[in-house]
C-alpha cells in the first residue's frame, strides 16, 4: 500500500488544521513552556511528514507508476524502455527529503550567525557606552526611557537604562532582571532561532507563521513564570508597564515590547494551574507526534 494519501492527509492537517486547534485553545498561556514544546513538536512533525511524503511520491507501491516519477514519465522524462526509470525513482525518493532537512538546517545556522553577529556589534557598543554594576550583574545604559533587555549567547548581557533604575523600586528591578536570566539560562535563542527557520523554509504555511509568533509570546510567559516565583505579581506586573515602550536591539529579549498588555492580563489575572491529566496528555501527544508520520510511512507488521 502507498501510504503518500495519507501522509499528504496528515501533513496537510498538521501544516493547516492544528495552528488554528492550538489557537482556539486556552490551555497554553496557562503552560507555556508544554505549549511551546507542543508548537515544535508540530513543526517536527510537519517536516518529516513532508519529507516522507516526497519519498512515498518519488517510490509508489510496486505496479503503479504515479506520483513523481509517474509525472515525469507522462512527460517523457527519466523513462527506460517505456517505463519509469528506477534511478530516477531513487534520485527523487533520496534528493527531495534530503533537499528539506538541508534547507532547514541550513536556515537554523543562517538565522544563529546573524543573531549572533548582531548581538556581538550591539554588545561591543554596549560595552564602550555602558558601565557595568556588581549590584545589578547588568550594565547600565545612560538612556532617558526605561528599558530592560538581554543579550543571550556565549557571552550574555543584561542592558539596563539608568532611568529604569531611577523609576524602579528595588524589587521591581529584581524582577525584570530575573525575567532576563530566565531567557540567558534558557537559552531561548536557539528556540526562537528553530522556528525561525521553520517559517523561512515552509513561509506559505500557517504553522510556520503561527508558530514564529506564538513561541516569541511564549518565552515571554515563560520568563514571566520564573520572575513570578520570587517577586509578587503586582511588582512584575508594574515593571512590565513602566517598560510597555521599551524595545530591543535585533536578537535580544526585552522584558517589554508589543507583548505586554497580553502577558499583563495574565500576570494579573487568575492563575489556575492545567490539571495534571491534561498536562501529562498534552505532554505525551507532544512527544508522540514527531513520530507519527514514520508510523504511516512505516506500519508495524500485523500478527
Amino acid at each position: 500500500m502507498n501510504a503518500a494519501p495519507v501522509l499528504v492527509g496528515y501533513t496537510a492537517a498538521v501544516g493547516f488544521v492544528a495552528p488554528h486547534v492550538m489557537l482556539r485553545s486556552s490551555w497554553p498561556h496557562r503552560a507555556p513552556a508544554l505549549a511551546a514544546a507542543v508548537w515544535h513538536a508540530l513543526a517536527v512533525s510537519f517536516s518529516i511528514g513532508a519529507a516522507l511524503t516526497a519519498y512515498n511520491l518519488a517510490m509508489p507501491a510496486e505496479h503503479l507508476h504515479a506520483g513523481l516519477v509517474g509525472l515525469l514519465h507522462s512527460c517523457g522524462l527519466g523513462t527506460s524502455a517505456g517505463h519509469p526509470d528506477p534511478d530516477t525513482a531513487d534520485r527523487l525518493a533520496l534528493g527531495v527529503p534530503a533537499v528539506i532537512g538541508i534547507a532547514l538546517l541550513a536556515s537554523f545556522s543562517f538565522h544563529v550567525v546573524r543573531a549572533r553577529r548582531a548581538r556581538e556589534r550591539h554588545r561591543e557598543a554596549v560595552d564602550l557606552v555602558g558601565r557595568h554594576s556588581d549590584r545589578l550583574c547588568a550594565t547600565v545604559m545612560p538612556y532617558d526611557v526605561p528599558a530592560v533587555y538581554c543579550l543571550p549567547g556565549r557571552r550574555p548581557r543584561i542592558v539596563i537604562s539608568d532611568a529604569t533604575v531611577r523609576h524602579l523600586t528595588s524589587e521591581q528591578l529584581g524582577a525584570v532582571l530575573e525575567h532576563e536570566q530566565a531567557h540567558i539560562a534558557g537559552r531561548h535563542h536557539l528556540v526562537l532561532a528553530a522556528v525561525e527557520a521553520f517559517r523561512s523554509v515552509f513561509r506559505w504555511l500557517p504553522l510556520a507563521r503561527h508558530a514564529r509568533e506564538q513561541t516569541a509570546l511564549l518565552l515571554e510567559m515563560i520568563a514571566d513564570d520564573r520572575a513570578l516565583r520570587s517577586h509578587s505579581h503586582e511588582v512584575l506586573a508594574t515593571a512590565m508597564c513602566e517598560m510597555a515602550a521599551a524595545r530591543a536591539p535585533k536578537g535580544a529579549f526585552a522584558a517589554g515590547g508589543h507583548t505586554v498588555l497580553i502577558r499583563l492580563k495574565r500576570v494579573l489575572g487568575p492563575r489556575k494551574a492545567p490539571h495534571p491529566a491534561l498536562w501529562g496528555s498534552v505532554a505525551a501527544a507532544a512527544a508522540a507526534v514527531p513520530l507519527l508520520p514514520l508510523l504511516v510511512a512505516c506500519p508495524p507488521p500485523l500478527g
